[in-house]
């Protein structure tokens, strides 16, 4: 089959033989004729089998039917769990549609809303989005979901695991109940198909390949490695220079920055991309990588989603993943429309356990490679790291310290008050046995053991008045002599409030004849002008 026998537009087949795409993959060659005819779609189909091309295509020839000069309302939304797969469906839009007069954009959180939301203003057709900026946007009353004729829910199953299944609900509770609706996911968990018996009516089931089958053209290999040796060995497998693109895939965000910085030191250009990353340093790793620029990309699975590299050389799964199905995300990236590629896995002896889980699930045992210099020698599982009790604190009764350090409630007072004189007794035992010292002499009694007769009384004075004999003075307790203080007082005007106004002394000025040549100022109220006058009289 051929793209000429799907009935498209001539636009569109212009479009898709400038890509060099001769014969439609399997998941397009099923899903374009259903979806050209209006119906809802369910397809399972894993990584890299042309996903994209399979709704984006049919979408543009139905819409192109009916385009409004404003291009408004919004009349198809695609709804992906990351940026970076947001990016890359806007982008195969505009490769397919670039012959067709319908607009598309795309909107995701991380970056700034003001250009996106120009471009909502200026009017679109085909709306590429995350769940959360959609609803905030939604929120703000920039984005109206009525008019909505196609709803594409991208990597569902990723987006259940990424938890936004309630951001999913609250978008599909905007749309109109007359739509079409397409899911599309690389495996059908169960949570899928309830969720798809929700949104779907009388949906064409399409499913290519095995459920989270691995793609036969890739070649997997295992190595067994400690630990603490998989950093050796990652670099020990790039000295291959055949392999000139490589994902690497971590399971914590921390983990994928560890491992650039190791692969700095060695001299490999690497770089990392997860969650933590912000849009424009996400952008700039995955176009140099694209590029060339750096040989190695290291990635979580959250952020690897939408990474589409053509010839992709190689997938390293530098931490085996708990989840069987993500390992088939993970080995998509390569291998993609048929191409070949290689899968390499490390797994440590704490991973045997994820290993069992993934051949079970693709039916096939990988291949492990013997011959390297890193074998696996710890051969039991490592011990959880227990934290220490924390050095119990001064509370009410110990109550508190054995809550904290999860031992034994502390006894009753009554118990350890009992207890208190056992163990000062214990310390008493350890000592030496005392020493028994000779009793002392009794002391000798006085020789005169007649009674003395009692004293005489003495005469006392008699009393005289207070005033004629001065008083005798206390006797002082004899203290260091010390300065007196000075005391410096210092005298402030007082402050009057209103203040008074300071008295202006009025001055007169009055100018002499010519003759003069100066002005003359009189400060005791005369008057020149008498004077003048005066002198006039006498002449």
């Amino acid at each position: 089959m051929t793209f000429q026998e799907l009935n498209l537009l001539p636009q569109l087949l212009k479009a898709v033989d400038e890509l060099g795409y001769i014969q439609p993959s399997p998941i397009q060659a099923q899903a374009i004729p259903p979806v050209l005819k209006g119906k809802d779609l369910i397809g399972c189909a894993q990584t890299g089998t042309g996903k994209t091309a399979a709704f984006a295509i049919p979408i543009l020839q139905r819409l192109h039917g009916h385009v409004s000069k404003k291009h408004t309302p919004i009349r198809a939304l695609v709804l992906t769990p990351t940026r970076e797969l947001a990016l890359q469906i806007k982008e195969s839009f505009d490769q397919y549609g670039k012959y067709l007069e319908l607009r598309h954009t795309v909107i995701f959180g991380g970056v700034g809303q003001a250009p996106q939301v120009e471009a909502l203003q200026k009017g679109v057709d085909i709306l590429v989005a995350t769940p959360g900026r959609l609803n905030d946007l939604c929120n703000q009353g920039h984005i109206d979901l009525s008019g909505i004729e196609a709803f594409v829910l991208d990597e569902a199953d990723r987006m259940l695991d990424m938890g936004f299944i309630h951001d999913v609900r609250k978008v599909i509770a905007r749309l109109p109940e007359k739509r079409q609706t397409l899911l599309f996911s690389a495996t059908m968990p169960q949570e899928i198909a309830d969720l798809s018996r929700t949104i779907l009516k009388n949906p064409v089931r399409v499913e290519v390949t095995p459920q989270s089958s691995t793609v036969e053209a890739i070649e997997q290999r295992l190595y067994k490695v400690d630990k603490g040796n998989k950093k050796l060995l990652l670099q020990h497998v790039l000295q291959d220079e055949s392999l000139d693109s490589v994902l690497v895939f971590t399971n914590t965000k921390h983990g994928a920055d560890r491992v650039v910085k190791e692969l700095g030191r060695a001299g490999v250009a690497a770089m990392a991309i997860h969650g933590n990353k912000g849009q424009t340093a996400r952008i700039k790793a995955l176009d140099s990588f694209k590029s060339g620029a750096i040989r190695v990309l290291v990635a979580t699975d959250i952020a690897a989603r939408g990474i589409d590299v053509n010839e992709l050389a190689a997938v390293v799964n530098y931490e085996l993943p708990n989840v069987p199905e993500t390992y088939v995300h993970r080995i998509g990236r390569t291998g993609r429309a048929g191409r070949g590629g290689v899968a390499i896995s490390f797994c440590n002896f704490d991973e045997l356990a994820y290993l069992k889980d993934i051949e079970k699930l693709i039916k096939k045992k990988v291949p492990v490679v013997e011959d390297h210099p890193w074998p696996m020698e710890i051969l039991e599982a490592t011990p959880k790291k227990q934290r220490e009790p924390r050095p119990p604190a001064g509370g009410r009764d110990g109550r508190s310290a054995a809550k904290r350090t999860n031992d034994v409630p502390a006894p009753p007072k009554a118990e350890r008050q009992a207890a208190q004189p056992q163990q000062k007794k214990k310390p008493a035992q350890e000592l030496p046995a005392p020493v028994k010292l000779p009793a002392p002499p009794p002391l000798p009694k006085p020789a005169a053991a007649k009674a003395a007769p009692p004293p005489k009384p003495r005469p006392q004075p008699k009393p005289q008045p207070k005033a004629s004999k001065p008083s005798r003075p206390a006797p002082q307790p004899e203290f260091p002599a010390m300065e007196e203080p000075v005391i410096y007082k210092v005298e402030r005007p007082k402050a009057v409030f209103p203040p008074e106004p300071t008295k202006t002394v009025l001055r007169r000025i009055t100018s002499e004849p010519p003759r003069m040549g100066r002005l003359v100022a009189f400060a005791d109220g005369r008057r020149g002008g008498n004077r003048r006058r005066s002198q006039g009289k006498t002449k």
